[in-house]
């Protein structure tokens, strides 16, 4: 049964094809033939599917130049682009490929990673051509739900890769028919699509594109596998199962296969499926006004237009549209980047009330896909009643890949499940604060140059330039604000006196650091805090002036928690890519190593406070406090690099 929607219309589409189109006579240079008789099979298939340029994500040498992630970047980029968004819109994110750079985790999440997105619910669909269908499926369905106001759906998929002439070097560059078949068909390339509520297309002057429903069913059951990557040709053994790698690659098992005495039955199947939905009343009677439909060699043209007109289902061959010819078959991606071209190029041919259909048959082991749209008016609708699911947008760096830990293994300073029963609420909702700013920080600029390794040590530098004057004012507002500490609260003075005592001379520390490193300014009076460090220096010597400021502690709590989580993870990055001697990084070794023991006092002080406190005002002003040093902390981050 397909999934009908009331409520979901395409925001934008866009797509991302690496470097310059290759026509048919410089792929030798991509895909390099076998053996002698490489070159009359590739006559023989090129003939056949009618494909004169496609993209290669490889160069002349065999080197990626775009990853797979890399290509799903650049789609998106494309699609918010169009629609005027940017990632902190999006709530959503699914992708869908026959498989992305890395085996794990999943391509949404490798891509949200590449991205810097901000944290959103993702979906990874593995699978093949139809896994684009499975994407965008559940992306729509989020946005039905109202769980999510915009959702992104992107695939992308580099099969260069597997098709290098080196990689049939332990089969003697000798192989079957099968195996060199795909290397003639398939190409690289990235298509995504935006999806929300209502909104005009900027390519249909006024004319907005309504998704009416998705469909996809598969036959894996019914037939053999068609087409598959790691199995041994007669499929009898997995790559897995071998002793090693070199062992799965001599004997094939890595070589991408397609079984071509399969592929007429799926059209025959796919079109079958088709005339039951429009047995059932899902196919409009008027028909089709626009057919894009994903078929991988214009050898099928005849065969799907034939098996349509014996559903008595014919669509004119002038409603067809297909960019096969000159982007060539990109497998998942195809119908994301059909679908962002028809737009650009026909969309202002389109009238209200005409349809769209996508089709997408997937070879893997039979699946159909189906998508069926119609252009409407974008007349002012009435808002509906939304279910309310709670969001949160952020603000984003597009920044690459981590080089660093998973930032959700920054845990919180304090595990509220292990903390006393009656500091267990506070605890909680100050995890919830810290996990919003450690995750905003890791998108940074200052991060991103140093999980990219492109950190210089004159970065370095300015960073501690920043930070001096900032730490040294710490251990001055701490005794202002236990100076102002009275009546009940004046027993906790002497703790954070203590605290003071121990930090008043870390700006030394890292003043010596900052010299060690290639500072030259020796008066520590003349360095000055950027922005960030301004604002948060300025609130922290205002508030420690106020009577009795409790929320002090919940300025400690990020800060020390800074130091004790998230530096830890940043010093070996920083000694692996700094020319620096070790006694250059002395101030952030030791903050990884003790302020752990700074949280425990600081744990010590608001079990303090809070059995004091007899108006029950502390843990908001604990809260409050800790929501506007994250703020102006991860400002301080920001600023680093700014000039």
């Amino acid at each position: 049964m397909p999934v009908a929607y009331s409520n979901v219309y395409l925001q934008s589409a866009g797509m991302f094809l690496p470097g310059a189109p290759v026509d048919n006579a410089g792929m030798d240079a991509y895909v390099a033939p076998l053996n002698r008789i490489s070159e009359r099979i590739k006559r023989r298939i090129l003939a056949e599917n009618g494909i004169q340029t496609r993209h290669y994500a490889i160069d002349g040498e065999g080197q990626t130049v775009f990853s797979n992630t890399q290509m799903a970047k650049g789609a998106i980029e494309d699609t918010l682009a169009q629609a005027g968004k940017t990632l902190a819109d999006i709530g959503y994110l699914s992708s869908g490929s026959s498989g992305g750079d890395s085996l794990m985790p999943g391509f949404a999440s490798m891509i949200q990673g590449e991205m810097a997105a901000p944290p959103m619910e993702t979906l990874s669909v593995h699978g093949v051509c139809a896994a684009s269908v499975g994407a965008m499926q559940a992306a729509a369905m989020a946005v039905e739900s109202g769980a999510h106001a915009l959702a992104l759906s992107v695939a992308s998929e580099m099969p260069s890769r597997l098709f290098k002439r080196s990689r049939f070097a332990t089969q003697g560059y000798d192989t079957d028919f099968d195996a060199h078949f795909l290397r003639w068909m398939l190409s690289d390339g990235a298509g995504a699509v935006l999806l929300g509520g209502p909104k005009a297309l900027p390519q249909a002057n006024g004319l907005r594109l309504k998704l009416k429903w998705t469909h996809q069913r598969s036959f894996a059951g019914d037939y053999p596998v068609c087409m598959q990557l790691g199995l041994t040709a007669d499929r009898s053994k997995s790559h897995l199962d071998f002793p090693a790698w070199a062992d799965a690659e001599a004997a094939g098992a890595l070589s991408l296969r397609q079984d071509i005495r399969l592929l007429p039955h799926l059209f025959d199947v796919c079109i079958h499926e088709y005339a039951d939905l429009a047995h059932k009343g899902w196919v409009p009677e008027r028909g089709i006004d626009h057919f894009l439909c994903h078929y991988s060699s214009e050898r099928f043209i005849p065969v799907v237009d034939d098996l349509l007109n014996k559903a008595q289902l014919a669509i004119p061959r002038d409603r067809w549209w297909s960019n096969l010819a000159w982007r060539g078959n990109t497998g998942a991606a195809s119908i994301f980047i059909m679908l962002s071209e028809f737009l650009q190029k026909e969309g202002q041919r389109l009238k209200a009330g005409d349809t769209v259909l996508c089709f997408i048959p997937e070879s893997g082991r039979f699946t159909a896909g189906y998508m069926l749209w119609k252009v409407e008016l974008d007349t002012p609708v009435k808002p509906r009643l939304e279910a309310h699911f709670p969001q949160k947008t952020a603000t984003h760096d597009s920044i690459a890949n981590d080089a660093l830990p998973d930032v959700s293994t920054i845990a919180a300073p304090h595990d509220p499940a292990t903390a006393p029963q009656q500091l267990a609420p506070l605890l909680t909702e100050l995890a919830s604060i810290w996990q919003d700013y450690r995750s905003r920080v890791w998108r940074t600029p200052l991060l991103h140059r140093i999980r990219t390794r492109q950190l210089q040590t004159g970065d370095y530098v300015r960073w501690m330039s920043h930070w001096i004057p900032q730490v040294r004012e710490g251990s001055l507002w701490m005794r202002e604000g236990a100076a102002s500490l009275t009546g009940d609260y004046a027993q906790l003075a002497s703790l954070i006196d203590l605290h003071a005592g121990e930090e008043q001379n870390d700006f030394k520390i890292l003043h010596s650091d900052y010299l060690k490193a290639g500072g030259t300014e020796t008066d520590i009076s003349k360095l000055r805090r950027n922005p960030g460090g301004e604002a948060l220096n300025a609130y922290l010597h205002g508030l420690a002036a106020t009577p009795n400021p409790i929320g002090l502690l919940g300025a400690i709590y990020i800060i020390e928690g800074t130091g004790q989580r998230i530096v830890p993870s940043l010093l070996p990055l920083l000694r692996a890519a700094l020319p620096l001697p070790p006694d250059a990084f002395r101030f952030l070794e030791y903050h990884g190593a003790n302020d752990e023991n700074h949280l425990e006092r600081w744990l010590m002080a608001v079990q303090m406070a809070l059995a004091l406190d007899s108006e029950g005002t502390a843990q908001q002003a604990i809260l409050q406090t800790a929501r506007n040093t994250a703020a102006m902390y991860l400002m301080q981050f920001q600023h680093v690099l700014a000039e």
